[in-house]
């Protein structure tokens, strides 16, 4: 499955639709529909950390961004079967993704990495993190000692995750984030310049007024919506947790490549 070397556009489309990254992916349309009322809702569960009012209270709204910036269907009564991410999109979103990372690398900016996702995401936010660093960037080290309902705030290889009873947890809370921020400015540490995150690391990090760059799946809606309102800068839509971490690989070098992040040797 894995793509020797950097991909070209077409080949990295390819990949992402055989190892169901995008294309027909595994999460069905019913779950989708179900997530984008919730949010419609005013479920905060699924706002990720930002803050919509009652903006987004037509799950309609909700459904006709979806479509636009993932590529789900737009059929309202299309309401059971399999759905799809536009691979595409997903490629457009990791060259919107690459130019703000090729930013922070010109700037050497101050950026975090963090992940809700560290079953499926953990090593591409790592190697994000080590390219930036070898660019000259200062990869943000939290806080020691941060915790939130949920578990404890660590830092494993550079990315920030939640870890609870002795594993790293799937969250999709901004509360993590918040922890982090909130102590940032509490030791009169300057903020990151870039986040990079997914979940609601991410969605905290943009409602906090920090630019924020990340990834979501497509019945994750709330990223989306705050790309579409520029709290957010890239969100990349993908299948967040297909049955390899390796299947990211190929997504990884192409992003690193568009950033000009790609290391000589």
């Amino acid at each position: 499955m894995p793509i020797p070397g950097t991909p070209s556009r077409a080949e990295l489309v390819d990949h992402l639709v055989r190892t169901r990254i995008a294309g027909d992916v595994a999460t069905p349309r019913e779950n989708n529909l179900s997530h984008y009322r919730k949010l419609a809702n005013g479920d905060r569960h699924y706002w990720l950390g930002l803050e919509f009012g009652d903006r987004w209270s037509d799950e309609q709204d909700v459904l006709a961004v979806m479509a636009e910036r993932v590529g789900v269907n737009d059929d309202p009564e299309f309401r059971y079967g399999q759905d799809t991410i536009d691979p595409e999109l997903t490629v457009d979103a990791l060259e919107r993704m690459a130019a703000r990372l090729r930013k922070a690398a010109e700037g050497q900016q101050r950026v975090l990495f963090a992940t809700g996702h560290p079953g499926g995401l953990l090593d591409v936010h790592r190697a994000m993190a080590a390219a930036l660093r070898a660019a000259g960037c200062d990869i943000v080290v939290i806080p020691e000692g941060l915790q939130t309902d949920e578990g404890y705030v660590w830092q494993l290889a550079d990315v920030a995750v939640l870890e609870h009873g002795a594993s790293l947890w799937h969250t999709h809370s901004g509360e993590p984030m918040k922890a982090i921020l909130t102590a940032l400015e509490r030791e009169n540490r300057p903020l990151p310049d870039l986040v990079v995150a997914d979940h609601g690391w991410a969605g905290y990090a943009g409602q906090h007024g920090v630019d924020s760059i990340g990834y979501a799946d497509c019945n994750d809606p709330a990223l989306f919506l705050a790309e579409s309102e520029g709290t957010l800068q890239a969100v990349v839509p993908l299948d967040d947790h297909v049955m390899s971490p390796r299947h990211y690989d190929p997504m990884t070098a192409y992003l690193l490549g568009e950033a000009g992040l790609l290391s000589e040797g």
